[in-house]
């Protein structure tokens, strides 16, 4: 039995030591919070600290956030809350909350000591500012964005959060009355949250990397830009979308509070009214009020893109463009898909997605029409001429309906990721300084070769590549901005009624109107696909 009794006792004192490497209750400025610590293995040692739905902030309806004022006792962070108020996926109904400014921690801990000095990645959703949240989608209580991979694969400290999203995020009456950028500002309280806080879980505030993908890429591209961030980050990473990218800033918010206004019976025409009154309507009821439409309309959807980040003159102070030497000092690494604009692509011309369907020059030329309004026919003949010069080689529908997604993906992702990396570059320091530990060939940058990484399941050296569709970075950089401005900033856009295919109604009077007005008195304004 002696034998056996050491045994146990040196079983204990093994699940003692494994276990001895945890967080337990942590005390943050909001008060003590206590979190779960889950075994990486069933043997202990490694785990992983993880704290769920802590409040960083809290808002009201149409106003920013303002730091959480706390709790009493010992909040019990083991559960994710619930996501942003939001239209689900058939904009019928609501779902979420408006209490939901939370975020969620995920700590790895070793076998014989807390964690300490972590680096700290921040990751913000995508869902084109409409929809999403901190942990992602549900697959069966397997949530998308669960940070325990890349916390314990990486050994860092990963954080997710939740921000507010279409009309209660970003609608704006372009003044002081409704500035919008509310989801933007409560990913800055995040941010800025984690900056004060994220010592006690033992990570490093000076090592903070935020990171997105789409609207989120989109999301950390312009945080990096804010006059706000100063100081509180130090590397970013945008995936499939920067602050260039055409659907990243909304030109004329009016018009689209205007709409919301109508449908829930607010003043239209003052907006102090007009926001006196959003402020006070349903939350629900504003949230239902906009509808992106998911089938073919008048315009590519692109256009109808309603309730996104605005230029206000203070959280973003000017056109982003103008903003870069905000983030010379911080580290930025940016990339696209091959096929980013598929679902955008999808949207505007379903018939890429149907074997049965063709797709003919006359919808091509619709397309690109549309998306280069900026530059009238000269722009569109300019932009079709180029992207069909393969067509004449290879004219099968195959071709034909690649073309369309490459086209939306150059426009929407591409170009505006390439010009980012470009203003980045020009305004901080070297790229190529400093260590690299990827498992991978990396040359360093020049404006000559133009070397990139394509990311694929297997890599090796000849994943280092060479000029990423550099004939059609030109184009869109040089010749399509030579050609003279047909419109300026922006062309009038439906929809004018609440339906989802508003035509644009006819100048004169008669039954069509194949050319939307060119004056804007009274029309809503198209932002411009093409603004580098």
């Amino acid at each position: 039995m002696g034998h056996v009794e050491l045994a146990v006792v040196g079983l204990a004192c093994c699940l003692a030591v494994a276990s001895a490497a945890k967080l337990g209750t942590v005390y943050t400025e909001g008060g003590f919070v206590e979190g779960v610590n889950k075994k990486l293995s069933l043997l202990g040692g490694d785990s992983v600290d993880i704290f769920k739905g802590i409040p960083f902030a809290t808002a009201k309806t149409l106003e920013n956030p303002q730091r959480h004022p706390g709790w009493q006792g010992t909040l019990k962070a083991k559960d994710f809350t619930k996501r942003c108020l939001q239209a689900t996926l058939t904009q019928d109904s609501t779902f979420g909350d408006e209490d939901c400014l939370n975020l969620n921690i995920w700590v790895p801990q070793g076998r014989k000591q807390v964690s300490q000095d972590l680096p700290v990645m921040i990751w913000i959703y995508g869902g084109a500012f409409l929809m999403g949240a901190g942990q992602g989608a549900n697959f069966l209580s397997n949530y998308l964005y669960d940070g325990e991979e890349i916390a314990t694969r990486g050994n860092v400290i990963v954080v997710t959060f939740n921000y507010r999203v279409g009309p209660l995020g970003f609608l704006s009456t372009g003044d002081a009355n409704l500035p919008g950028n509310y989801g933007l500002r409560d990913q800055h309280m995040a941010i800025a949250w984690v900056k004060r806080n994220i010592a006690a879980f033992g990570g490093d505030p000076n090592n903070i990397t935020i990171f997105g993908e789409s609207a989120g890429g989109a999301s950390v591209s312009l945080q990096t830009l804010s006059p706000y961030n100063k100081g509180l980050i130090r590397r970013a990473i945008s995936q499939s979308g920067v602050a260039l990218s055409p659907w990243a800033i909304q030109h004329n918010p009016l018009f689209w509070a205007q709409k919301v206004a109508k449908k829930v019976g607010c003043p239209e025409d003052d907006t102090a009214r007009m926001a006196e009154c959003l402020k006070v309507t349903d939350p629900r009821a504003l949230t239902l009020a906009y509808r992106l439409p998911l089938k073919a309309q008048e315009y590519p959807v692109l256009h109808y893109l309603g309730f996104i980040p605005v230029v206000d003159g203070d959280f973003i102070p000017d056109d982003p463009l103008n903003l870069f030497a905000n983030a010379a000092d911080i580290d930025y690494l940016a990339g696209t898909n091959s096929m980013d604009g598929h679902l955008f692509a999808t949207v505007d011309m379903p018939a890429i997605d149907k074997s049965y369907k063709d797709i003919t020059e006359e919808d091509f030329h619709w397309l690109v029409s549309g998306l280069t309004t900026t530059k009238g026919l000269d722009g569109a003949r300019a932009a079709f001429d180029i992207y069909t010069e393969s067509w004449a080689q290879d004219p099968s529908q195959e071709t034909k309906k690649k073309t369309v997604v490459d086209l939306e993906t150059d426009i929407l992702f591409l170009m505006p990721t390439e010009i980012a990396l470009a203003q980045h570059r020009a305004n901080a320091k070297d790229p190529n300084t400093g260590h690299s530990a990827v498992p991978t060939h990396w040359y360093p940058y020049t404006m000559e070769d133009g070397n990139y990484l394509e990311i694929t399941k297997k890599m090796d050296s000849s994943s280092m590549k060479q000029h990423l569709r550099t004939n059609f970075l030109h184009f869109w950089t040089l010749t399509y901005q030579e050609l003279p401005t047909a419109v300026d900033e922006a062309l009038p856009v439906p929809p004018l009624d609440d339906s989802e295919a508003a035509p644009v109604p006819p100048a004169d009077g008669s039954e069509a109107a194949p050319v939307p007005p060119a004056d804007d008195s009274l029309a809503p304004q198209m932002p411009a696909a093409i603004g580098f």
